[in-house]
Order: structure tokens, then sequence, then C-alpha cells
């Protein structure tokens, strides 16, 4: 007999590839995750660029000081320099001088899913950065990590396989049959000020089988239990960002369900662009079908980004201008551009908005940084269109 030319992988040795896996993320995380420790936000802003966040003058926030509205700042022992403002303080400023962002109380809260089916996609990257973004300007953020990877869940400080328990810390129980009547439970805060997170773990992928069961239980439209508990949260927030597993399941669906709006991450390559046109297929076919079943679902905008262009690569320019000729209304006008300094965070689990020190004087980190303004930018309009109490300052900004 013939010797195999390679020995039999069997259910042993895929066992033992799992646990040196597990072996070489769990060192990953060593890295970062110090016992005991908890991520810190080491930002801090000089007075001039204070006043720029909050829309007031320095001199204002110099006279506010000094007549008790706002608290003496903290100075250098050594030096007698005031000491940088952190995100929590120029918030408080933000209140003193009524320049909080906040939406009005007859303003639907956005709920905004960033989502493509494919994985690599560069989701994770935008839901982290978009909500930081948001959370600079002020308004109040919360992520639901709906993927059992939980990319975001560990970028936010969190070791999914420690720190979070998939029975009472994730979306899980909320979709169990019984569970929870409210999302409340599972809100937790983070150590960005005005971001709270719904957490992820792998236990979240049983979820999966727990709707499978139901839609047969009970019926289509268990898909809507994900936007009921949406509902039971909203009240405290301006903007809630979905995090949806890379894959056509349960908990996808039931995101597009949730979302009264959508943004798709596409790389303007052959592969991904592809799966983003299947992507949209599936969509508009999936969601038909629950319409005629009495579900129809409508979104205040659905845009797609190019994320990850390599203005280097002809492919990726030729396939961004065809792009942009096909989807003259539909494609965002700012484009995340692939870059070591989003790679270079994302392996430490931050991102470009959390980094200090030298580095951030780069022109790389310049760059990059321009880069996620101006998708956040573009994003924050969109979401202050569809609130009516904006609509007076969109219009003195020549935006309406």
């Amino acid at each position: 007999m013939t010797p195999a030319p390679f020995p039999e992988v069997n259910l042993d040795k895929l066992d033992i590839l799992a646990d040196r896996a597990s072996t070489v993320l769990e060192r990953l995380r060593d890295r970062v995750y110090s016992p005991g420790v908890q991520k810190r936000l080491e930002l801090t802003f000089n007075v001039k660029t204070a006043a720029n966040m909050i829309g007031r003058s320095e001199k204002l926030i110099r006279d506010a000081e000094a007549d008790g509205r706002l608290p003496e700042p903290e100075k250098d022992p050594v030096t007698g320099r005031r000491n940088g403002y952190n995100l929590t303080q120029i918030n408080n400023m933000r209140h003193v001088f009524g320049t909080l962002p906040f939406r009005d109380d007859s303003d639907e809260a956005m709920v905004l899913a960033v989502q493509n089916f494919k994985g690599g996609v560069g989701k994770s990257t935008v839901v982290c950065h978009l909500a930081q973004y948001f959370a600079l300007r002020g308004y109040r953020v919360c992520i639901v990590d709906c993927d059992s990877q939980a990319s975001t869940t560990s970028i936010f400080g969190l070791n999914p396989d420690v720190d979070v328990d998939e029975d009472e810390d994730t979306l899980y129980p909320f979709f169990r049959h019984g569970g929870p009547t409210s999302l409340n439970y599972a809100l937790r805060a983070t150590y960005w000020p005005g971001i709270a997170l719904i957490p992820a773990n792998l236990g979240l992928y049983d979820a999966e089988y727990e709707f499978a069961a139901r839609m047969v239980r009970e019926d289509s439209f268990v898909l809507d239990r994900l936007r009921i508990g949406i509902e039971s949260i909203k009240d405290r927030f301006d903007i809630i960002l979905l995090d949806p597993p890379p894959a056509l399941g349960m908990i996808s669906l039931s995101v597009l369900r949730a979302a009264n709006a959508l943004l798709i991450p596409a790389p303007p390559n052959n592969i991904d662009f592809g799966s983003t046109a299947h992507f949209l297929k599936m969509m508009s076919a999936t969601l038909g079908e629950l319409a005629e079943a009495g579900g129809e679902r409508s979104y205040a905008f659905v845009k797609i980004l190019a994320t990850k262009m390599n203005d280097n690569k002809s492919a990726h320019v030729a396939i961004k201008r065809m792009m942009d000729a096909v989807f003259p209304e539909d494609m965002m006008q700012s484009v995340l551009k692939d870059s070591a300094e989003i790679d270079n965070a994302t392996a430490n689990l931050q991102t470009v908005y959390e980094i200090t020190g030298p580095s951030t004087r780069s022109d790389t980190h310049k760059r990059c940084r321009a880069y996620l303004d101006a998708v956040g930018r573009e994003v924050e309009i969109l979401v202050r269109k569809t609130w009516p109490s904006h609509h007076a300052d969109l219009r003195k900004e020549g935006i309406l």
C-alpha cells in the first residue's frame, strides 16, 4: 500500500491546533491586558484645542474658571503651567456653555449598523473609530457588539474570554426564550467618556442556534427581538452603533431589522467588492421576503464607504472610479485609506484616536487621522440631518 503523502488530520489534531491558536491569542492579549489593570484613556487637550472642541474662545474658558463656573485648572507644580483637560472635563465645559450636541428628546436616536457579510472589510475598525469620533464631539454613544469574534469588545479593553460572561453580559440572554425584557442589564461604561458597550464573546455564537429553533417554534419576527431591545435603551443615547457578524445569519438579519441606517464598508478590490454586491442582493431579497410577510423595513440612509483604499494600486483606483460611477448618490465622499497607523494601533488593541506621545506628530498619523475625521464628519452630518432639532443649525452651517 502506498503511504499517504500527509498524515491524517483527525479531531485530536484539530484540537491541538485549536489549543495552539488559543495560546498565541493569550500571549497577544497578555501584552495588552496586565492582570488587575484596566485600560485608561490618556488623551488630554490644551486650552486652545479645548476651545475649538467646545466652540467657545479661550478667554471664555479662563473667565469661567475665574468666576467659579468651571473648576480651577490643574497646574504642573514645577512649571506652573496648566495640565491638559481630559474628555470628561471637555464635556463638562460643553455642559456649562450649552454646546453639547445631543439630539432633542423629540428626535429619534440613530441606530447605525456597519454591515457587510464578508469579513476583513474593516467593519470593526469603522465601528470603533466612529464611536470615538462621536464621543470626542460630545455625543452619547452606545456600541452593541453582535459579533462572537468580539474584536470591538477587545479594543474597548475587555478580554472576551475572561471579562465577559455569555450568560450575563452579552446579547445571548436577551435572545433566549424568556430572557430579559430590556438590554439595560448588558450595558457597560467604558474607559471612553460618553461610550457605553454591550460586549460579546464566543458564546454569542450559540444565539444563532437559539434563533433557528425559535424561528421554527414561533415566526419570522423573532428577528425583531434586537430591535425591541434597542428600543429599551435608545432614550439614553444619541447614536447606537451595531457591529454584526460577517455572515448572513439570524443575528445579522436581526441587525438589519434593528437599524434605521446602514453603512457598508467595501474595499475597492474585485473580491471584496464582489462580496459587497452579493451582500446587497441578498439583503434586498431577504428584506423583500420579510416585507411580504408584513415586516417592511426602511432606512434613513444607506451609504457605501470605500475602505482599505490604496492610491498606489491601479486596480484600487480603477474600481473606486467605477464604484463612484455606478453609485453616484450612494458612495461616501470620504474614503478610509489603507494605513499602517490603523494596523499598528489594532495590533495593540487600540485605535488611532487614542494614540498619544511623539508618534502623533508624524505625517503618517496626521494623514490617517485626517481620513478618519473626514469619515466621521460625513457620517455626523448624515445623522444630524435625521434630527429635526438640528436642522436650523445645519442651515446656518450651509449644509441644508
